[in-house]
């Protein structure tokens, strides 16, 4: 049995984490699967098969850590990477698989034989570091990682041409989607919420990470000006993240503590997603979103900007692209404001078409190459 491994920086909630972990689940019988994680502690590790081993650099969480333990942590990471791959990894495996860009494509380009590596990225590689002088040098950091690798996979087209933009390098180049399990976001949405939403006025759910990418504090401001010109509805973000607090200040300046909702992280989001009336993305960049592809499966109607998540979307009648602006999303917003009615209730468990062993083949096939 060929032994594989996956590198990812935790296990928390989040989408490249949550396909990771149905990819290993459903990939453990035909293979020796190891995961390897910066840091311990997600709450999707126990979501794992038994007969999968995971491994962690860090035996806490990095939200356990102080400031300046997470400033030796990144430090320490950035500079022993092949120490790091020599003591965790060292050619033991016939892949390896980064499967996040970033400080774990790093470490497994640091050592080791080039063709047994493979790098997953899920966003544009030209936007996902932001613009600052610490993003020039992690991009210089990744143009030189990834030359280590055999083979690249993207979740989006967009993401691949982005990619090429950027580096201009060859590479075998392979566009894989996000997998689900398609029966288990059913069967989860069907579980009870903590609140129910109100009737009387449109719900709007998003789930994001509270990080610059999400655009949520854009969001609020045009949620504000949307309440204030006599357009009520409530917007509720499920999600976790580091501008939290800053949001939460937003939040407060606005005077919108009773419409605009930070939920937190769920484990479970799938009923929320359910019965809100639109779920919404409404981000500055994307890659190629699950999320998008589990609120299709709930059969709920979809409103995004104008990213690379719209190949998610491209052929779902329910969902609407907006302009990546702020006047673009207030004007989406505001016409369905106006109308004030929201769609008869969704046929349960109508889905999209989602052939998931399609691409379970697909992952299969650039292993075994």
């Amino acid at each position: 049995m060929k032994r594989i491994l996956f590198g990812i920086t935790s296990l928390t909630l989040g989408g490249a984490e949550r396909t990771l972990v149905d990819i290993a689940n459903r990939l453990c019988d035909r293979y020796e699967i190891t995961i390897f994680t910066l840091y311990a502690k997600g709450e999707l590790e126990k979501e794992l098969s038994d007969k999968i081993k995971i491994v962690h650099f860090c035996e806490k969480r990095f939200d356990e850590l102080s400031q300046g333990k997470k400033w030796s942590m990144a430090i320490k990471v950035l500079l022993t990477q092949k120490k790091i791959y020599k003591r965790y990894i060292n050619e033991k495996f016939e892949k390896e698989i980064a499967f996040l860009e970033g400080p774990m494509t790093r470490i497994i380009g640091a050592y080791g034989k080039k063709d047994k590596k493979i790098a997953w990225i899920h966003n544009d590689i030209t936007k996902v570091f932001g613009e600052s002088w610490k993003a020039k040098i992690k991009n210089r950091l990744d143009k030189k990682a990834y030359q280590k690798f055999k083979q690249l996979v993207f979740v989006s087209k967009d993401n691949l041409a982005k990619f090429e933009q950027k580096y201009k390098t060859n590479y075998q180049l392979e566009v894989i989607y996000n997998y689900i399990e398609k029966d288990t976001v059913i069967e989860k949405s069907n579980q009870k919420m903590d609140f129910v939403f109100p009737k009387d006025v449109t719900n709007f759910v998003t789930v994001a990470r509270l990080v610059e990418q999400k655009a949520i504090d854009r969001l609020i401001g045009i949620h504000s000006e949307l309440i204030q010109n006599g357009f009520q509805h409530n917007f509720y973000v499920i999600g976790e993240g580091p501008k939290r607090a800053s949001l939460e200040k937003l939040i407060r300046e606005k005077k919108v503590e009773n419409t605009f909702k930070l939920l937190g992280k769920k484990e479970n989001p799938y009923p929320y997603m359910k019965q809100g009336d639109y779920f919404c993305l409404l981000t500055y960049f994307e890659g190629y979103p699950m999320v998008l592809e589990e609120a299709k499966i709930l059969n709920q109607s979809i409103l995004i900007t104008d990213t690379a998540a719209r190949e998610t979307v491209e052929d779902y009648e329910k969902a609407q692209i907006f302009p990546n602006t702020e006047e673009g999303i207030y004007k989406g917003l505001e016409q369905i404001l106006k109308n004030q009615v929201t769609e008869s209730k969704k046929e349960e468990n109508k889905t999209v078409p989602y052939d998931n062993q399609k691409l379970i083949e697909k992952i299969v096939e650039i292993i075994e190459k």
